[in-house]
């Protein structure tokens, strides 16, 4: 069999171009001319559209116990497992490889949702044993991606931590979050909910590469505004951030601040196991003259690695490119007056027996 190498190219609404085999795999698989013509229109990009499939699980929990230092939250919750905007970055790719997919196109075109996520957290938080502790919803996918609109299961979860009066967080890229506001602006005035909008850049055309189908940058900054608007704490992300990339930061946090925005953070790019080839090949797509400068500058910030797990530089990277994110970072938040104030959920208001049924004479 003579081996053949396919130029890679873009794929329409879509942040990888390949179904890289992920670690778990003992077998590659090759291009192969079987005489059909597939390999020239495979190359010219003429190749089926790939379209998303949902499949449904029932999970045996809801909530997952975070231990790591360097992260605010103490527990997350995701009702779904992949996410179909397609985040070329996505740390969260490569745990679709513990189901046997592909942390490149599988990992946006095959979503798996927890159909009873929602019984599932009531029980969970009816338990005797269980104690309210900072919650956040969507810290490995989005938890307002496209299948949310017919699905709700988002809007299941954040129901249940209604009746039961328990404070969550929630990050995301879409503006689906607007319709579950009924819900959300209610507990944010009781200091119970908090959301963060994701905005990697105000560049509309690196976004439509970057993060092929999640809401528009414009539209991004709407939705802070209409948080805002409903008196919802909301704080902006800037994550994350890449060396030669995304180079306007101090224009998104103004954005974000003239929008309603009162909060902030950031990190840079990290590159774990099959994240790291699925982003080089991005970078030979988009921008093949500067990708070894980019990754250069990422090695910088890694001590020469693709990707460093410690704690204490997971997240912001070390040496002085990331001292210098850093700064720009911390010194744009102080002229604008982000971060001034924390932003405090209360456990104190939680109310188990309000999840299980039981009445309350309070």
């Amino acid at each position: 069999m003579t081996e053949v190498s396919i130029p890679i190219h873009a794929i329409k609404g879509r942040g990888t171009a390949t179904r890289l085999a992920h670690r778990f795999e003992r077998d590659a698989r090759l291009a192969y001319d079987d005489g059909w013509g597939t390999l020239e229109e495979d190359a010219a990009g003429e190749a089926e559209r790939i379209e998303t499939e949902i499949f449904f699980e029932n999970a045996r929990s809801a909530i997952t116990k975070n231990d790591s230092p360097d992260i605010y939250f103490d527990y997350g919750l995701n009702p779904y497992r992949g996410c179909e905007h397609g985040c070329t970055y996505c740390y969260a790719r490569p745990t679709h490889s513990y189901l046997n997919l592909s942390p490149g196109l599988d990992f946006e075109t095959k979503i798996i949702a927890k159909r009873n996520i929602a019984s599932v957290l009531r029980s969970e938080l009816a338990a005797r044993r269980y104690i309210p502790k900072l919650l956040n919803i969507g810290s490995a996918t989005d938890c307002y991606q496209p299948v949310e609109r017919e699905l709700r299961l988002t809007r299941g979860v954040i129901e249940v931590l209604q009746q039961a009066r328990h404070p969550f967080s929630l990050v995301t890229k879409s503006s689906g979050v607007e319709h579950d506001l009924d819900l959300i602006a209610p507990m944010a005035a009781d200091r119970l909910a908090a959301v963060y909008v994701t905005i990697t850049t105000l560049d509309g055309e690196l976004a439509r590469k970057l993060e092929p189908r999640a809401a528009a940058p414009h539209r991004r900054l709407r939705t802070i505004q209409t948080l805002a608007a409903e008196g919802v704490p909301v704080g902006v992300s800037v994550a994350p951030q890449i060396p030669f990339v995304n180079d306007d930061m101090e224009q998104v946090l103004q954005a974000a601040w003239d929008a309603g925005a009162r909060t902030a953070f950031y990190t840079v790019l990290r590159l774990p196991w099959e994240l790291s080839p699925l982003f080089r090949q991005w970078l030979d797509m988009h921008y093949p003259q500067r990708a070894a400068r980019i990754m250069a500058r990422i090695h910088e910030m890694r001590d020469g690695k693709d990707y460093d797990s410690n704690f204490a530089t997971r997240m912001k990277g070390s040496g002085l490119w990331a001292d210098l994110i850093r700064q720009r970072f911390e010194k744009t938040c102080h002229r604008l007056g982000l971060n001034r104030q924390r932003t405090e959920l209360d456990l104190s208001q939680f109310r188990p027996a309000r999840v299980d049924g039981q009445g309350s004479l309070f």
